[in-house]
């Protein structure tokens, strides 16, 4: 099983504010997230391809 990551601790990892993914989450174009109880948890992989897709969005001529 991959690494798995708390709400804080993936905010710290892509240097963005706890409220940033919180809405993210919320309209649904942030990483993949789900709940284990009543907390929000990240997969490490699911941050990495996240991030990598949106590197190759902006790479795409206009």
């Amino acid at each position: 099983m991959g690494g798995l990551l708390t709400l804080p601790e993936a905010a710290a990892q892509l240097r963005r504010p706890i409220n940033t993914l919180r809405h993210w989450r919320y309209v649904g174009t942030g990483p993949a997230s789900f709940r284990v109880g009543r907390r929000v948890m990240y997969r490490e992989e699911d941050l990495t391809a996240w991030v990598e897709v949106q590197r190759r969005a902006e790479q795409v001529p206009a």
